[in-house]
């Protein structure tokens, strides 16, 4: 793959994706390709997948795959995204992997030994009958791995691939990635922000730059350290929320997404919700954040979260909306899902408009909130045009917008590079000195370190294959 002099602009952004880029990948090669946050990584991985075409913005330079244009390689490149759901396509997970062989033109005998094997590859925990709606998001990411994998492209594209998988199951997707272009005959660009963990694998690192280019990096490079806030131990608050023996299971299931679960979440304390993938963090965190009612047990919110509420017995999934954003602030796992206007600064609003702030106040909150989390020079931009980890900070921003009592964020962190993960855990440490109450469900164990005061750690249930 070669690129000359390219860029690219999304047509609502005054400022360029990523602009200046002159790079080289010869076949066969392993290159990791990092950079700040916002600095076009995921852009660039789009273009060379063929999927920017001169409807989604405007182009500079040349880029070519195999010698040609990206579009019309396509048929040989695999990509795996930020976002597992907008590429599932099937309703079973064996279809969703045998689908891009059948396109592929693979041989039907070959087609069900080549799903297998590939899902044991990146270690699927599931049979092929498995339904997709029924996975986890690390499941999920798993998933679509194995469909990009499975028809042995000659050009693989992986962003942030293991972002959501647990420890163990990010170790298997690199050694699966290792693997399938161990013979080099399939070339491997990987954006990930955990660069360390690639570096053993890969051949070199390329870094994006924000004000356009690319810079090269020899052999001994290493990213730099995490800076880690300064902490000073509290005891624990009144407890605001608790989980008592809540659990969820699908309509239709035979296991339950979540097992009965206790959990106390005080004030001036945070909780880390770890454990590996499929045991229910997720689930878990939208029956604490009141947007989902426990199927059994349930979840009990104290007096002192409660004051001011017209029916104060009520749990907080029967809360109205205006009544539950002022008291629990939330981050879903996808954060491009709870979007809900056309601007950054009309998103950062929005709350505490719907709370009863003022005008002015709600949108001098907004100022406050894009200056800290280095959004705003991204004011006027369609918050689903910004980068993963931009849109990830736009979504930790929305939660803290109201001053909520409890914080529950799901994968904060996700998407940053050194210096915003710094800032956007250096803030959630602030929110916890002030006495609020977080719970972070993540697979960050540097974000663990840095922030907990309480680790429940979600075991996995045995389930069918």
């Amino acid at each position: 793959m070669r690129l000359t002099g390219w860029g690219f602009r999304y047509p609502s952004r005054h400022a360029w994706a990523a602009r200046d880029v002159d790079l080289r990948v010869d076949p066969g090669e392993r290159v990791l390709l990092t950079g700040p946050s916002g600095a076009g990584k995921s852009t660039l991985l789009h273009a060379l997948a063929g999927l920017l075409g001169p409807d989604e913005g405007e182009q500079t330079g040349e880029i070519t795959v195999d010698g040609r244009a990206p579009a019309e390689a396509r048929a040989r490149t695999g990509v795996v995204f930020q976002d597992p759901d907008a590429q599932l396509v099937m309703t079973r997970a064996g279809d969703d992997v045998a689908f891009g062989l059948e396109n592929a033109g693979v041989r039907p005998e070959r087609i069900w030994p080549a799903v297998e094997s590939v899902l044991a590859e990146v270690g699927f925990p599931y049979g092929r009958d498995r339904a997709t709606a029924a996975l986890s998001g690390g499941q999920k990411q798993r998933l679509v791995l194995a469909g990009a994998l499975a028809p042995r492209p000659g050009l693989l594209l992986l962003d942030e691939p293991t972002a959501q998988l647990d420890p163990d199951g990010a170790v298997l997707v690199r050694e699966a990635v290792a693997r399938a272009t161990g013979a080099r005959d399939t070339t491997l660009l990987v954006v990930d922000h955990d660069a360390e963990a690639w570096l053993p694998l890969v051949d070199r690192v390329v870094e994006l730059r924000p004000e356009g280019g690319a810079v090269e990096h020899g052999p001994g490079w290493r990213p730099a350290p995490l800076r880690l806030p300064v902490r000073t131990p509290r005891p624990a608050g009144a407890v605001l929320l608790r989980a008592e023996a809540a659990g969820y299971t699908h309509r239709g299931a035979e296991q339950p997404a979540l097992a009965a679960t206790d959990v106390a979440v005080p004030a001036g304390r945070t909780l880390a919700v770890t454990g590996p993938n499929g045991t229910g963090k997720s689930t878990l965190a939208l029956l604490l954040a009141g947007l989902r009612p426990p199927t059994t047990g349930r979840i009990a919110a104290a007096p002192a979260l409660t004051a001011g509420l017209r029916r104060p017995d009520r749990p907080p999934h029967r809360w109205r909306a205006d009544e539950l954003v002022r008291r629990i602030g939330t981050v879903f796992q996808h954060p491009e899902h709870q979007f809900l206007t056309g601007r950054v600064r009309d998103e950062l609003a929005l709350g505490p408009l719907r709370s009863g702030a003022g005008d002015d106040a709600a949108h001098r909150r907004a100022e406050e909130l894009m200056e800290r989390l280095g959004l705003a020079a991204l004011a006027e931009a369609n918050p689903f045009t910004l980068s993963g980890g931009q849109q990830r900070r736009l979504s930790v921003a929305t939660a803290l917008a109201t001053d909520p009592a409890v914080l529950v964020l799901d994968e904060p962190t996700f998407g940053q590079d050194r210096d915003t993960w710094g800032e956007l855990v250096a803030l959630l440490a602030e929110q916890q000195r002030d006495g609020r109450a977080l719970v972070l469900v993540t697979h960050d164990a540097a974000v663990v370190r840095a922030l907990a005061d309480d680790e429940l750690a979600l075991q996995p249930t045995p389930v069918p294959a």
